[in-house]
Formats: C-alpha cells, structure tokens, sequence
C-alpha cells in the first residue's frame, strides 16, 4: 500500500513558524549567493594566511625616550630645579608629547619623555630629532658646570647574538682590526640593524719619569706638561697667493709618532733638554682599563 501527504500552505506557514529558517534549504535553493560566500570565505582565508605575522620579533615602535644630565657635586634638589626642570619645559614643546617622568640624584637627572599612544610610527623618528635639538639649544643655558645632556633613543635595541673573537698571541690592537673588519661584514646581512664591539682597549702614550731623577737635573714637572702641551698644538699658519693658487703654510707642531714625543725639548735652569733623557716614553694599553671582555677566563 502507498500513502501520499499533501501539506497545505497552511501548514508550511506552521512548519516555519516552529522551526524557524531552514538554511540548507535556503542554500540549496540561492545557489549562486552560496557559491558566491564560499568563494569569498576561500579568498579571505588565503590572503589572511600570506599576511599572516612570522616576524619572531615583530616590529613595535617605541614612543619613549630618554635624557640623562650629569652635574657633578650639585645636591638632587639643585638637579630638579636647575637641571630637570628647564629640560622639561622644552620637551613640553614637542607636537605629541604626553609626559616625563624624572629621576634626580646628587649630581645626575634622569628624563624619561613619553609620546602620546596615538603618535603615528612614521612621526616618531622625527619627534626624536626635534627633541635632540631642543636638549641641544637648552644645553648652552644651564648652569656652569652641568655636562652636555645625552639622548638616548635607542635604548630598547635587542642583542640577539654575541660572539667572542679570539687569537691567542696576537696583539689587541690588531685583533680590534679584526673585529671592525668582520663588523663592516655583519652590516650588510638582512636584518642586521647595529653591531657594537666591546672589550677594545683604546691605546695610550705613557710619559713616565723619576722625581728624583728630575730633581737631581733641576728640571720640574710643570715644565714637562708645559712642554708637551706648547708643542702638541694646532695653529693656523696662514697662506701664501700665487698667481695660479694659494699655498697654505702648515707648522709641523702635533705629535704624531713617539720618536717626536721624546725629542720635545724642556728648558730648565738654563739647560735644554729632550725629553728622552729625563722620562721614558711608551705606548701602552689604556690602564686601568675602563671595560674588559672574559671568554672562559680569558681576554683574548
């Protein structure tokens, strides 16, 4: 036997009132509005995922940055006042400034200047600049003494990699060579921003003497620094105008090797003297050394 149901449109109106939309029967009947969604979901997912993030340190642009002020023997309230607070002002004056937050000590002011949130990335650099020339035109205006004001904006670099450079019997100052040498080659790799090198030991020139050696020649130590300070100078000693060009006279006066150093003569009591006969002067490594670098113990 086979049975037949025949649904009124009364029915349906009832049907839909219980069940609500049927979207599988919507889709099935609007196939090319449904045809259309999945190619628009399908589009969407793709170009989402080929611009998807995969920096490990994705790029976020830091809108702060700070200003330290040294005056040595001045008290934190003298810092606040005569220091912090006129750099202050002038940060106030940047386009998208929101607020500074200070730090004083006996002898050293600490600035952390903030940008507003809303400070385009692309404005940032040049808010930075602005407020590198505002600290420099305030510098000339505070009190004497206080040491020129440092900004710093790139205080949020990232060290990812340090490598040690070693070679044993070699001397510091060539291996410093090597190092520039391989900094120069790390600059041009993709995404190598800044390579710093740390542990150079800067070379000195060391005038060492007896008192009792000068003492017994009669010559004194200020007229040792005298004599080195009035011959290693710079001075102009002008031109000469020729018919085709002009010809500038240069005195032979700075120093420029050690043999020169010792040759400076010292008059004193009536003598002269080089200065090879009363002081021994070598060249030598900075010491005591400001920063020094160890690998397993060991300098180099």
């Amino acid at each position: 036997m086979t049975k037949f149901e025949i649904q009124t449109p009364h029915f349906e109106k009832e049907q839909k009132a219980k069940g609500g939309i049927n979207l599988s029967a919507l889709a099935v009947r609007e196939r090319s509005v449904t045809l259309f969604f999945i190619l628009a979901v399908i589009t969407a997912g793709a170009v989402a995922y080929f611009n998807l993030g995969r920096a490990e340190d994705p790029i976020f642009t830091v809108k702060v940055f700070t200003v330290t002020a040294a005056w040595p023997g001045a008290t934190a309230q003298e810092m606040q006042d005569l220091v912090a607070e006129p750099l202050e002002k002038r940060m106030q004056e940047l386009t998208y400034y929101d607020h500074v937050d200070t730090f004083t000590r006996p002898g050293l002011a600490f600035l952390t200047v903030t940008l507003k949130d809303y400070t385009p990335p692309e404005a940032v650099q040049e808010q930075f600049y602005q407020g590198r020339k505002k600290i420099q035109d305030e510098a000339p205006k505070l009190p004497e003494g206080v040491l020129p004001p440092i900004l710093n904006d790139e205080y949020t670099d990232v060290i990812f990699a340090v490598y040690s450079l070693e070679a044993r019997g070699l001397p510091l100052r060539l291996l410093t060579r090597e190092a520039e040498t391989l900094r120069e080659d790390l600059l041009h790799v993709p995404g190598v921003k800044k390579v710093n090198i740390f542990g150079e030991r800067p070379e000195r020139i060391f005038v060492q003497f007896s008192y009792e050696r000068i003492a017994t020649l009669g010559v004194s130590a200020r007229a040792i620094f005298e004599a080195l300070v009035r011959q290693n100078v710079v001075t102009p000693a002008g031109s000469i105008d020729t018919q085709n060009q002009q010809v500038f006279i240069r005195l032979d006066g700075p120093f420029d090797d050690l043999q020169k150093i010792r040759d400076t003569t010292i008059t004193a009591g009536g003598r002269t003297l080089k200065l090879s006969e009363v002081a021994d002067v070598e060249r030598d490594y900075e010491d005591p050394a400001t920063f020094l670098v160890r690998h397993n113990g060991s300098r180099q």
